[in-house]
C-alpha cells in the first residue's frame, strides 16, 4: 500500500514520480527531527519515506505487504546510507517489525491507507475498472482473489459485502446481475465485471464510474483493509514513545471513520463530574494535535485529483499505557440490517 498520490507527466512525456498526497501536512504533523526513528507503515512508491529522510537526519523503518513495492524500493535503501530499512510485512504488525529492529519505541508513524496509484495503474494487478486485467486485487498476492469472491459468494453475502464495504445502495441488484452472469460464464476479468455492473448502475458523464463502489468493496474484502487498519492503529499505539506522533491519511469515509473514532476513543478521559468521580478505565493514550480532518488545498487538488478525497488526522502519544487491543471491533462498520439496502 501507500504512494496514493497521482502521477504527472515529465518533460519527456513519460510518467513522473508518483506524488504523495498531503506531503507538507504530513511532515508538519509528524515533525521529523535529527536522531528520530519513524515508521512509514505503507511504503508504496516511497514518497513519504523519502521526504522524512530528507527532512532531518532520521532513520525510517518502512513496511509494505506488496512485494513489488519492496522490490522497487531497494534503490532508495541503497541511497539512504543505512538510514532506511524495508520490511515485507502487513502494517498491522508494525509494532513487531519495530521490536525486531531493536530500535525501542519510535518517534512517529505515518500511514497512507488504501490502494496505491501504482497498483491502479498496473492492469495486471486487477484493481482498476478502467484497465483490463485478471480480477485479482490482492496486495500481497496471497489468499482468495476478487474473482474467487465473485465466483463463490452466495447472492445475499455478495450484496452484503458490496453494501458494507462499498456503501453501494444498489448492492442487491448488482449481486443479482453478477450471479446471473457467472451462471453463463466465469467472471475473471476486470472489464468483464465492470460491464456487468454498468448495465445495472446508471451514471451520468460527470459522475463516478458505476463500478467504483463495487470494486472498492471487493478490494477491501480481499485484503481485509478495514480490519488491518484498526489493528495497525493499535500497533502504532504500542510502538510510539510518549510524545511520538501518529499521522494517518485516508481516502474514503469508511477508513476516515475508523481513524476518527479510534483517536477520539483513545484521547477521551474517563467521564466524571463534581457529583461523581471519574470512572475507572484506561487513561487517554493519545492527544489530538490536528483539529478535525485536514484536507488538501485547491492547488494540490488541481495538480493531483486523487487528493480531493484525502483526509489527514494526527495525534500525539501520551505517557499512558496502550489500551488493550481487544476492543477494535467497535471501530469497524457493522453488517447492514436486512432492510437497509435498496432492492
Amino acid at each position: 500500500m501507500a504512494g496514493r498520490g497521482g502521477s504527472e507527466t515529465d518533460a519527456a512525456g513519460g510518467p513522473a514520480r508518483h506524488l504523495p498526497v498531503l506531503l507538507a501536512e504530513v511532515l508538519y504533523y509528524l515533525a521529523p527531527r535529527d536522531g528520530g526513528v519513524y515508521v512509514d507503515g505503507t511504503f508504496g512508491a516511497g514518497g513519504y519515506t523519502r521526504a522524512i529522510l530528507e527532512a532531518a537526519d532520521t532513520r525510517v523503518i518502512a513496511i509494505d505487504r506488496d512485494p513489488n513495492a519492496i522490490r522497487d524500493g531497494q534503490a532508495l535503501v541503497g541511497a539512504s546510507a543505512g538510514r532506511l530499512t524495508l520490511a515485507h510485512e502487513r502494517f498491522s504488525r508494525l509494532d513487531e517489525v519495530v521490536e525486531a529492529e531493536g530500535t525501542g519505541l519510535v518517534d512517529g508513524v505515518v500511514l497512507d491507507i488504501g490502494v496505491s496509484s501504482m497498483q491502479l495503474d498496473e492492469g495486471e494487478r486487477g484493481f482498476s475498472f478502467r484497465r483490463d486485467g485478471p480480477l485479482d486485487m490482492r496486495m500481497s498476492s496471497e489468499g482468495p482473489s476478487a474473482a474467487d469472491l465473485v465466483a463463490r459468494l452466495a447472492e445475499t453475502d455478495l450484496a452484503n459485502l458490496i453494501y458494507r464495504f462499498g456503501e453501494e445502495r444498489q448492492s442487491r441488484a448488482i449481486a443479482r446481475a453478477i450471479v446471473a452472469a457467472r451462471a453463463q460464464a466465469p467472471i475473471e476479468r476486470t472489464l468483464q465485471l465492470a460491464e456487468i455492473i454498468a448495465r445495472v448502475v446508471r451514471s451520468k458523464p460527470h459522475e463516478p464510474h458505476p463500478a467504483t463502489r463495487s470494486f472498492q468493496a471487493l478490494r477491501i474484502a480481499v485484503n481485509d483493509e478495514l480490519g488491518e487498519l484498526a489493528r495497525a492503529l493499535s500497533a502504532a499505539e504500542r510502538a510510539l514513545k510518549p510524545g511520538g506522533r501518529l499521522v494517518v491519511v485516508t481516502f474514503h469515509s469508511l477508513e476516515d471513520r475508523i481513524v476518527k473514532n479510534f483517536l477520539a476513543h483513545r484521547a477521551k478521559a474517563s467521564a466524571g463530574s463534581r457529583h461523581m468521580p471519574a470512572l475507572d478505565g484506561p487513561a487517554p493514550s493519545f492527544r489530538l494535535v490536528a483539529r478535525g480532518a485536514v484536507e488538501a488545498g485547491d492547488e494540490e487538488t488541481a495538480r493531483n485529483p486523487r487528493a480531493r478525497s484525502a483526509k489527514l488526522r494526527a495525534a500525539e502519544r501520551t505517557e499512558a499505557p496502550a489500551h488493550p487491543p481487544g476492543d477494535l471491533d467497535r471501530f469497524l462498520p457493522p453488517l447492514p440490517a436486512a432492510d437497509a439496502r435498496s432492492r
